[in-house]
């Protein structure tokens, strides 16, 4: 295929939140030696597997920590685990991504000026655990707006804040849903955007580069959010496929392309965006 182009988009890959909690554990291992960290740094199993090759590795429960030092991921955590560590004398290492503390902090506040707190996102993803943890029991989770007609009646003042790594047309396209079903009863509602910006940004990328090529290959986990919501962003707009690593990459898409877009996920590593490229560029 003498005539193939590739095209990264402007803004793919490792987030900002993901390189520092890198090199927090990076530093901590150095210094520490072999640490635990509470569940997957993130929803990558390259990434993952790579930090394990340095001595990180993950634990899916407290009742699994074998060391005194265990680190929050990414995706943070709940008040109630956090002090249940306190509790077992451990020292903390806290990567949580700064976006996600601050819609931490943010549910927390809600839940404590008298709202019921209503989190778009995924109910068994990490990161919304954690928030509905801040929320004090004045929580709730659901991307799906009829599963609000099941829920006990909530207060007259409601907020709805989001899971970072959503897409603002679905965050916002679920607000004007819940204006318009629970509007009328309610005295108040307030809408905080909690979205990552940096993800939302990846995303617009993305669509640029839909537009653009004839194919797009999307790098990074099978289940990280951010990456499905990139492959959801792109598939409408043109053939787009998900893969973990370039061995999955498969010669048939390729057949009659001549412009392929790579984008990738904000906890896919450099080095797998690097091979695919190289792999796209040496057929």
């Amino acid at each position: 295929m003498p005539n193939l182009k590739v095209e990264k988009a402007e803004r793919l890959g490792l987030c900002f939140g993901v390189r520092r909690a890198m090199t927090l554990l990076t530093e901590a291992v150095r210094k520490h030696g072999r640490i635990e960290t509470l569940g997957p740094l993130a929803h990558n199993r390259l990434l993952v597997e790579a930090l394990a090759g340095l001595g990180v590795e993950p634990v899916h429960g407290l009742d699994q920590v074998r060391g005194r030092i265990l680190a929050i991921t990414t995706h943070g955590t709940s008040p109630a685990v956090l002090s249940e560590i306190r509790a077992r004398r451990m020292d903390v290492i806290d990567t949580t991504c700064p976006i996600v503390r601050r819609a931490q902090k943010t549910a927390g506040e809600l839940a404590g000026a008298g709202y019921d707190v209503i989190i778009f996102g995924e109910a068994e993803h990490s990161e919304v655990r954690g928030l509905l943890g801040w929320t004090g029991g004045k929580g709730i989770a659901t991307s799906d707006i009829d599963r609000l007609d099941d829920l006990p009646r909530p207060k007259a003042r409601l907020a709805l804040i989001s899971q970072t790594t959503q897409t603002p047309s679905t965050f916002f396209g679920f607000a004007e849903q819940l204006i318009d079903r629970l509007g009328p009863k309610m005295e108040e509602i307030r809408l905080v955007n909690t979205l990552c910006q940096v993800t939302c940004l990846q995303q617009e990328a993305a669509v640029r580069l839909a537009r653009r090529n004839e194919l797009v290959i999307v790098i990074g986990g099978s289940n990280s959010a951010n990456v499905r919501h990139l492959l959801e962003t792109c598939s409408p707009l043109v053939e787009t496929h998900l893969i973990e690593s370039a061995e999955e990459l498969e010669e048939s898409w390729l057949a009659g392309r001549q412009r392929i877009g790579i984008t990738a996920g904000a906890s896919t590593p450099d080095e797998a965006v690097e091979e695919l490229t190289a792999r796209l560029m040496s057929l």
